[in-house]
């Protein structure tokens, strides 16, 4: 029986970008990954300029959107995990935008 182990350096962002239909990350090992953005309801609900504005954080381990209060782990789009934020607190995180409009 084999075991599958991860390269934890290859789990790198060396750049990431959000397109009008999923997130995109170009791993430090040369490969390049993508999940769908329907699967991040925060980054889904904004805008485009506040989809640019991110940031990798941790070495590369993760993306970070500021203006959307949203953060990614580069692990967690390789294993194709969606968020996992409760509908209630995604519906509170929508109050708290539409407040500030």
């Amino acid at each position: 029986m084999t075991t599958l182990t991860i390269d934890r350096a290859s789990l790198r962002a060396s750049a990431a970008r959000v397109t009008d239909d999923a997130v995109a990350v170009d791993l430090a090992d040369g490969r390049s990954i993508s999940a769908p953005l329907a699967w991040y309801p925060r980054l889904l609900a904004g805008t485009a300029a506040e989809r640019f504005n991110l940031r990798l954080v941790g070495g590369g381990e993760g993306i970070h959107w500021p203006d959307l209060d949203e953060d990614l782990s580069v692990e967690s789009i390789l294993l194709g995990r969606p968020s996992a934020e409760s509908p209630r607190s995604f519906q509170r995180w929508l109050a708290g935008r539409a407040a500030l409009s």
